[in-house]
């Protein structure tokens, strides 16, 4: 018999059927998790920052769901690279602009996240994506000012290439229910203060992209007084969408033109968007090693 702690059952996501695994916080509660019993998980530092956002029962191509899903203990991290913008505007579609820290060059990312306790149960996943400029913001003065607030990791606005996960569940709800790339493959993730690591696998079970570099010193933060916010733009049926995703950082670190940066880039689509973005040299490297997340439903946008 199957170890209980492995054991799944199904749950249909609109017209998709997923496994999830039997017990954990999908099945229970439906992403309706009672925080009293988060707040018990040694693994949860605080559950205050969740109490100021209530939830909300929305309609979505993935059925009736409940928004912003919480992610209640995760770890994350971002390189920060230069790219030629020319190379960044053949992969983003015509209504976005790339933001630029001088003329020629915008900014590409690779992103890391692990999600320990979260609504949807644990799972892991990966991002290239590129910053562009708020729509609908135009004006050059604009543009510059908006550099200073994304690297500062304030309020970033971003286009996603590629957006891997380890679950099936992860995939179905990021897919069909907010438009991102998003795939299922083997995809590991570790951030302590000490190291951050990832390997991401291609189809055949070999190196997608992997990296590994010393995690920046941490300084630590009470719930609410760091919130970072990120604005995604998705296209889904045709029409553009944006994202919200907040951020409660409670443990960070930066490292300006990072050193010890091990960065593959092996075979497989992730690899394929970044050696297309030509990225020139990393920035910054930023690492949290506890954050908590708000994930809001995308909501129509024009961005004209």
């Amino acid at each position: 018999m199957a170890n209980a702690a492995h054991e799944t059952t199904e749950v249909e996501l609109g017209d998709k059927t997923v496994a999830i695994p039997k017990g954990g916080l999908f099945d229970r509660y439906r992403m309706d998790v009672p925080l009293d019993e988060v707040a018990a998980d040694p693994r949860v530092p605080s559950v205050d920052f969740f109490r100021t956002l209530p939830k909300t029962q929305v309609e979505s191509p993935i059925g009736t769901t409940r928004t912003p899903n919480f992610y209640y203990a995760m770890t994350s991290a971002r390189l920060t690279m230069l790219a030629p913008s020319s190379a960044i505007r053949r992969r983003i579609p015509d209504e976005l602009a790339p933001l630029e820290v001088a003329p020629g060059l915008g900014v590409v990312s690779l992103m890391l996240f692990r999600y320990d306790v979260c609504d949807i149960d644990f799972y892991t996943e990966a991002a290239v994506g590129v910053a562009v400029r708020p729509a609908r913001n135009g004006g050059l003065t604009t543009a510059i000012a908006d550099v200073v607030t994304a690297l500062g990791d304030d309020h970033l606005h971003s286009y996603v290439l590629s957006l891997p996960v380890n679950t099936e569940i992860a995939q179905v709800r990021g897919h069909d229910g907010y438009g991102f790339p998003k795939w299922v493959t083997d995809l590991d993730v570790d951030i302590d203060a000490s190291r951050t690591t990832a390997r991401i696998a291609n189809a055949n079970g070999g190196v997608d992209v992997a990296f590994s570099a010393p995690t920046p010193k941490q300084k630590s933060f009470a719930s609410g007084e760091k919130v970072s916010t990120l604005t995604s733009y998705t296209k889904r049926d045709g029409a553009w969408h944006t994202t919200l995703n907040q951020t409660n950082i409670l443990a960070s670190g930066t490292a300006l033109f990072p050193r010890g940066v091990d960065l593959e880039i092996g075979e497989g689509r992730m690899a394929d968007d970044l050696r297309a973005l030509k990225p020139i040299r990393a920035i910054q490297f930023d690492a949290n090693t506890s954050a908590q997340a708000a994930l809001h439903m995308p909501v129509p946008f024009s961005v004209r």
